[in-house]
C-alpha cells in the first residue's frame, strides 16, 4: 500500500520551503519534491538586501539553505524527482515522477516562474553582474549610475519609473515605435526628465567580462548598430509561470498563472498554490514565503475539517 502524505509540496523555492516548515511544524506528514536546485530564482541572487533581517552578508543561496535546514529539522522529507503527471481528480491526490508515484491528502504547488529572456548575446553570462530582471531587488545597487530597461509593456514602464529613484539616468529600449503599456503610465515615463526612450531598437549584445560595461543596440528598421554605455540593464519582457503540468487540471489565468483565493486555495479542493506561480501583484522572496505559510495552514485546516467530506 502506497504511503499517503498529509501534504506534498511541488517546488523547493521560498514558497515551497516556507510551506514545508509550516506544515511539518504543525505535525503534518510532509514531502517536498524538487526537480533541480533548491531556491529557484533566489538561488541566483548574490545579495539579498530587501528580505527582513538579512543585513549581514545575506545571499540568496545562504538564505535558501537556512530555510531548507529549518524545514528539515521540523520533519519535512525531501525528494529529488521530476514530476511528469498529476491526478487531482480523487480524494487522494497523485503525483507521478520519473522515479516513483507519490500520494497525499493535499498538494501545494510552488513551482515558481522565470523571467523571459530578451535573447541578446552574453545575457546569461552577465546575469547578476549588471543584467537584472528585478528592479525591486537590485535598483539600490545602481544608485547614481546609468541603467537601461528593455521592454515596453506595463512592467517595463512601471519599473523604469521606480528606477529613477535610484539611477542617474534610465534609458528605455523598445523594439516598436510606440509603447504597449497603459497610457497613464506612458505619460509619466515620457514626461520624466531622467528617462530617455530609444524606439525601434533591440539589444544585440551585452559587453563586459566580469561586469556589464555597455550594450550594443540595433535599429530594427535600419539595421544600424550603436553602443550604449550603461552600468545596469533591467530586462522586463515578461515572466513565464511553470504550470504546463497543471493545464486542464486546475484553473489558470490567460497568461498561465494559477488562480487562487487569499488563502491559496485553487478551484480544486485540497490543492493549493504558493509563490510566483500564482496570479499576484508582487513576486518577491517575502511574498512567496508568506504564500507558503498560508498554503500550509490552509491545507492543515482542510484535512481537519473538509477532507473526510471531500
Amino acid at each position: 500500500m502506497a504511503h499517503i502524505y498529509d501534504t506534498i509540496i511541488i517546488g523547493g523555492g521560498p514558497g515551497g520551503l516556507a510551506a514545508g516548515l509550516y506544515a511539518a511544524r504543525s505535525k503534518m506528514d510532509t514531502l517536498l519534491i524538487e526537480r533541480g536546485k533548491f531556491g529557484g530564482q533566489t538561488a541566483t541572487t548574490d545579495e539579498l538586501e530587501n528580505y527582513p533581517g538579512s543585513i549581514e552578508d545575506c545571499t540568496g543561496p545562504s538564505l535558501i539553505e537556512r530555510m531548507r535546514k529549518q524545514a528539515e529539522e521540523f520533519g519535512t522529507a525531501f525528494v529529488k524527482d521530476e514530476i511528469t503527471e498529476v491526478d487531482f481528480s480523487g480524494k487522494i491526490k497523485k503525483v507521478v515522477g520519473k522515479k516513483e508515484t507519490y500520494e497525499a491528502k493535499t498538494i501545494i504547488i510552488a513551482t515558481g516562474a522565470y523571467p523571459r529572456l530578451a535573447g541578446f548575446k552574453n545575457e546569461l553570462e552577465l546575469r547578476g553582474k549588471g543584467v537584472s530582471y528585478c528592479a525591486t531587488c537590485d535598483a539600490d545597487f545602481f544608485t547614481e549610475l546609468d541603467v537601461a530597461v528593455v521592454g515596453g509593456g506595463d512592467s517595463a514602464l512601471t519599473e523604469s519609473l521606480y528606477l529613477t529613484k535610484f539611477a542617474e539616468n534610465v534609458t528605455v529600449i523598445h523594439r516598436r515605435d510606440q509603447f504597449r503599456g497603459a497610457k497613464s503610465i506612458q505619460d509619466k515615463v515620457l514626461s520624466n526628465p531622467k528617462i530617455k526612450v530609444i524606439y525601434d531598437s533591440v539589444v544585440d549584445e551585452a559587453k563586459g567580462d566580469e561586469i556589464l560595461e555597455g550594450l550594443v543596440l540595433r535599429n530594427v528598421k535600419t539595421g544600424e548598430a550603436s553602443d550604449l554605455k550603461v552600468d545596469g540593464c533591467f530586462v522586463f519582457v515578461g515572466y513565464l509561470p511553470i504550470t504546463e503540468l497543471f493545464t486542464g487540471k486546475i484553473n489558470l489565468d490567460e497568461t498561465g498563472y494559477i488562480i487562487t483565493d487569499e488563502d491559496m486555495r485553487t478551484n480544486i479542493p485540497g490543492v493549493f498554490a504558493a509563490g510566483d506561480v500564482r496570479r499576484k501583484s508582487l513576486r518577491q522572496v517575502i511574498t512567496a514565503s508568506a504564500d507558503g505559510a498560508i498554503a500550509a495552514t490552509t491545507a492543515e485546516h482542510y484535512i481537519e475539517n473538509e477532507f473526510n467530506e471531500a
